[in-house]
């Protein structure tokens, strides 16, 4: 007779530890969540999602009088007040406006019918109807919400201060930061489990060996810059030989011929989740083939789905479709652009190899793709109409890396850097001018001189602008901590160019022409105003009131005057500062939370969206 099987509660070994984040306590967590809600006040009110209203000095409430930039020697803040669904519920806080309209709410100042209040979940349901969400937004987003705080409260609990930070390298830098600051949900990672995230997450800081897939030249396309214009020059580069010999061993073993197949890195959450369901009858035909990993340890960056190689920093960043949700899109590769990569860079590159104020005054560093393997998928890259997701699930890019462009005694650290705060509350940019031995003012004219002048010439000369928010933008620093120039990346997804034609275009070959977004010249101009000026330094000029002493009209008198310093070193684009105009009155406002809460939701779509427009802000460099 068969044995009976033992008792459930003896089959120990069959029972998974439950996985409990580190840094999840009652205290952590109210701290983060404060900070959340403050955030979450300040910039929903700033798309004015929600409309606070000022009480005066005499407890009387009033029209919200936001003072043009440069009137006041220092932003005061003031107590608001907002009524919730109840009409009885009444939140106060204290908060300081700022450039663009921006708002700053004080943590730890929100107050709920007179008591101490820091609880963002509670207050998403209580102004459900004031914020407009119907119910499967409702749902989703406290989902989200909740997600981005378990994130914030693991950051919190291994945070360091901002001198050890400051000693960081730039990829290890990468996982100490709390992401991007206007989004609210910027951590949400719809579809990630808690222990994915603990495991594939930058914050995780989990060095990673990424396995290999070898792809049928049928399904598969290879395109490279002329110095990678094949898949062996790549793969010279890439892969050891004794690696490369591995794989081609792999497939043989099966009797498959090497030459027929193209080979790249997959995210291992990537293949378990949607690659083998989607993809199932190609492995079973062996059109797809696993391979074991490359050896090589890479970490993966803000962006989740790129990874730096840390064993080889000379080997190229590779970029890799990851299908999860995450602040306003699903984190694949759109295969047009993939495709297009290479052939984008190309044209990026020669633009500024030819320009003697970028290559040679600048030194600005362009990171491109060099190289890209794209696979459609048989059925769905075939289907208009099914949600994009379906459409960006299997490739890779290549992006050149960045350590080998820097000259020796120079560091690199992303723009968003500068916007941390350590847990005893002192600026990341607080400790680079402190270690530089400038005079704050000094220090931010060497900032704003390393970023601005290569980004307005690529505008005003090429009418072609980068998305140069905190992540794609990075500053090169030399020994002493103090700004020197600008590196760049990110160029298929964020690079537009003019829809108005200019000279300069000319070069532009067809493929490119075909990939790249274009925008009326009126709205060129956004993608420096809202990437650089409301998406970094609206944050970063309160910050350095705070912390270094320089108002924040002089930060933006410093930014203006950077402009116009430009604008008299080239007086023959006079014609472009007119097309291109940064210093018009009023622009409009873009808007990344409405998005979420009120356009796209959670709901899936045929194509990508994109931020929305609400009104117009007043422009502090006017």
């Amino acid at each position: 007779m068969p044995k009976s099987p033992p008792p459930h509660d003896s089959d120990e070994h069959h029972i998974p530890a439950l996985y409990t984040p580190p840094g999840l306590s009652a205290r952590i967590w109210d701290r983060a969540a404060g900070r959340l809600l403050a955030k979450i006040i300040g910039e929903f009110a700033y798309e004015e999602i929600i409309e606070p209203v000022r009480v005066d000095p005499g407890g009387t409430a009033g029209a919200d009088r936001t003072p043009a930039p440069g009137t006041s020697s220092r932003s005061a803040a003031h107590t608001y007040t907002l009524e919730l669904d109840d009409a009885e519920t009444y939140l106060a806080f204290l908060a300081r406006r700022g450039a663009y309209g921006g708002w700053r709410v004080v943590p730890g100042s929100v107050r709920r019918d007179g008591r101490p209040y820091g609880d963002p979940l509670d207050f998403v349901v209580r102004a459900r109807r004031l914020l407009g969400l119907d119910g499967a937004t409702l749902g989703h987003l406290l989902r989200e919400l909740t997600v981005t705080l378990i994130a914030d409260t693991g950051l919190d609990h291994t945070a360091l201060t901002a001198a050890e930070l400051a000693d960081l390298g730039y990829a290890e830098l990468e996982g100490h930061q709390n992401g991007h600051p206007w989004l609210v949900l910027n951590k949400g990672r719809v579809g990630f489990s808690a222990t994915d995230a603990a495991t594939w997450a930058p914050e995780a800081r989990t060095p990673v060996a990424l396995p290999w897939i070898a792809v049928r030249s049928g399904l598969a396309v290879y395109r490279g810059v002329p110095a990678l214009a094949t898949a062996a020059d790549l793969y010279a580069r890439e892969l050891s030989a004794p690696v490369h010999a591995s794989f081609s061993a792999s497939l043989r073993s099966k009797g498959l011929d090497p030459d027929g197949y193209l080979l790249l890195p997959v995210h291992p959450w990537q293949w378990d989740e949607v690659l083998l369901p989607l993809f199932a009858p190609a492995v079973a035909r062996d059109d797809i083939v696993p391979l074991p990993t490359d050896g090589d340890l890479r970490l993966p960056q803000q962006s989740i789905r790129t990874f730096l190689n840390l064993d080889r920093p000379d080997r190229h960043t590779v970029k890799l479709p990851l299908s999860i949700l995450n602040t306003l899109v699903w984190r694949g590769l759109p295969t047009e652009r993939t495709l297009a990569a290479p052939a984008v860079t190309a044209w990026m590159h020669g633009l500024r190899d030819e320009d003697p104020f970028l290559r040679d005054e600048c030194g600005m560093i362009l990171l491109g793709e060099v190289a890209s393997v794209t696979v459609e998928h048989p059925l769905y890259d075939r289907l208009p109409e099914v949600p994009y997701q379906y459409k960006e699930l299997l490739g890779a890019i290549w992006r050149e890396p960045l350590e080998p462009r820097l000259a020796p005694g120079e560091r690199a650290r992303t723009l968003a850097a500068l916007l941390h705060t350590d847990p005893g509350g002192r600026a990341f940019t607080a400790e680079l001018v402190s270690r530089s031995r400038l005079a704050p003012d000094v220090w931010l004219r060497h900032l704003l001189a390393a970023v601005l002048p290569p980004l307005l010439h690529f505008l005003y000369r090429y009418g072609t602008v980068f998305s140069p928010h905190g992540e794609n933008a990075i500053v090169v620093y030399d020994d002493n901590d103090v700004p020197v120039r600008l590196a760049i990346k990110d160029f298929v997804d964020d690079v537009n160019v003019s829809a108005r034609p200019l000279p300069e275009h000319g070069t532009m070959p067809d493929d490119v022409r075909a990939v790249l977004l274009t925008e009326e010249p009126s709205f060129l101009t956004q993608f420096i105003h809202s990437g650089l000026f409301i998406g970094v330094f609206r944050y970063l000029a309160p910050l350095c009131e705070e912390q270094l002493g320089v108002r924040e009209v002089v930060f933006w008198s410093l930014v203006r005057a950077e402009i116009l310093r430009y604008q008299a070193r080239f007086p023959e684009l006079k014609g472009r500062y007119e097309t291109f105009d940064l210093l018009v009155p009023r622009i409009e406002r873009l808007c990344l939370n409405r998005n979420r809460l009120h356009l796209d939701g959670y709901r899936d779509r045929p194509r990508r969206p994109h931020a929305a427009v609400h009104g117009t802000v007043r422009n502090p460099l006017a």
